[in-house]
């Protein structure tokens, strides 16, 4: 019976007049999952290899962040199917609209995660393991906004993760270092998608999904601050670990600067501003990948 199914999508999927359809719901159109995935996994190949990383790995993790990002869209898509045809903002997307069937959907994630899979085949036995942990998270984080106000952590995690699987792949191990990167990784996603939240506040309410937009109410835009502050200050005490030069710090300062910008933006809470705001961290990440590059090419 299951095979079945996954064969009614597969003949689905394959129509080449659907394949613009599976772009949109990839959001291959809108790449800013992409860049902010991409940006905490090219810090750590740079700092795991001193700024020279592995070519074939670096080329193994920006695949597989293209994948991922894409099946973690289509995963999300599928869980959503009863709730985005009510929410303005996701009402055409392609499954919510009727464009692409649920096998469809299903199968195309399937490939997305096979394919992620048989590059990560290409790296040693530590990062497959911790792979497996990615493809868990990726598959079930679409569902925590139903049971937690705390979904914008589980994305961190998820998110995060492919920070311990680039050290263990260039280096063979995942040291502390990797650790307190991924920590401040979850804290940075758990600021931004807080304020991509806040744009869909109301909905959420109306239809009962939970948020830490929600959750922090009244307190959401000191709360981001707070965890901005936070993930700059770790941030500045690896590049005193690391003993960075210069060229780091400005690319530091250059953050703290857009994150001071966003707070404007966002103070009025008005939800097209906030989903702007959250649309800035591409550059907050980066500027900071910036700096560490001119750290090891320029310093």
């Amino acid at each position: 019976m299951k095979l079945n199914y996954l064969s009614e999508g597969a003949k689905q999927l394959f129509r080449l007049k659907q394949f613009y359809q599976y772009a949109l719901l990839m959001r291959l159109h809108r790449p800013i999952g992409i860049y902010l995935l991409l940006w905490p996994t090219l810090w750590a190949l740079w700092i795991a290899g001193r700024g020279y990383p592995d070519l074939l790995v670096t080329t193994v993790f920006v695949l597989g962040v293209i994948l991922m990002r894409s099946a973690g869209c289509v995963i999300n898509d599928y869980a959503d199917r009863h709730i985005d045809p009510h929410v303005r903002r996701t009402r055409d997307r392609p499954l919510a609209a009727g464009q692409v069937t649920e096998h469809e959907t299903l199968t195309l994630f399937v490939i997305l995660c096979l394919l992620a899979f048989g590059l990560v085949l290409l790296m040693n036995t530590l990062t497959i393991a911790l792979s497996v942990v990615a493809v868990l998270l990726a598959a079930t984080y679409p569902f925590m906004k139903r049971y937690t106000h705390w979904p914008q952590v589980y994305l961190g995690i998820a998110f995060g993760w492919s920070i311990p699987m680039a050290f263990a792949a260039q280096t063979g191990q995942v040291p502390i270092l990797a650790y307190v990167l991924f920590i401040t990784n979850v804290l940075w996603t758990l600021a931004y998608d807080t304020l991509y939240a806040m744009a869909d506040r109301e909905d959420d309410l109306v239809i009962g999904v939970k948020s830490t937009a929600i959750l922090f109410g009244r307190a959401d835009k000191i709360i981001i601050a707070v965890l901005q502050i936070i993930v700059l200050l770790l941030l500045l005490g690896i590049g005193l670990k690391l003993e960075f030069t210069y060229w780091y710090y400005l690319g530091l300062l250059i953050a703290a600067s857009l994150a001071i910008y966003q707070q404007w933006l966002i103070k009025d809470r008005l939800p097209e501003r906030g989903f702007q705001a959250f649309l800035n961290n591409h550059w907050i990440g980066a500027a900071i990948f910036a700096g560490i590059a001119a750290h090891y090419y320029l310093g």
